[in-house]
């Protein structure tokens, strides 16, 4: 069953490590197959608290998903991550 990583910056930080924060994740993708659904496109917040940026990620599994979040080149990139913006992640499985 598919599963979706949802990724929602709610605020940027520092843009250089953020740059910094892209290059790693992209050297991250690796042979996971990963399939990306929206990236920063144009978004609209109808309820709740506004996003700075949103990307959604399919993975064919759950499972899938979680091997490359947990992976160490992704472990390594979140690291930029955690210094450019405050985000939140979600894992949620498709129907």
């Amino acid at each position: 069953m598919a599963a979706y990583v949802i990724l929602i910056r709610e605020k940027l930080r520092d843009g250089e490590a953020m740059a910094r924060y892209g290059k790693a994740a992209a050297d991250a993708r690796g042979d996971h197959q990963i399939t990306p659904l929206a990236f920063y496109g144009k978004h609209e917040v109808t309820e709740g608290a506004d996003a700075d940026g949103v990307v959604i990620l399919s993975f064919p599994t759950m499972a899938e998903a979680k091997a490359w979040y947990e992976s160490p080149a992704y472990t390594q990139a979140r690291g930029h991550r955690y210094q450019a913006a405050d985000y939140r992640v979600i894992f949620v499985e498709g129907v």
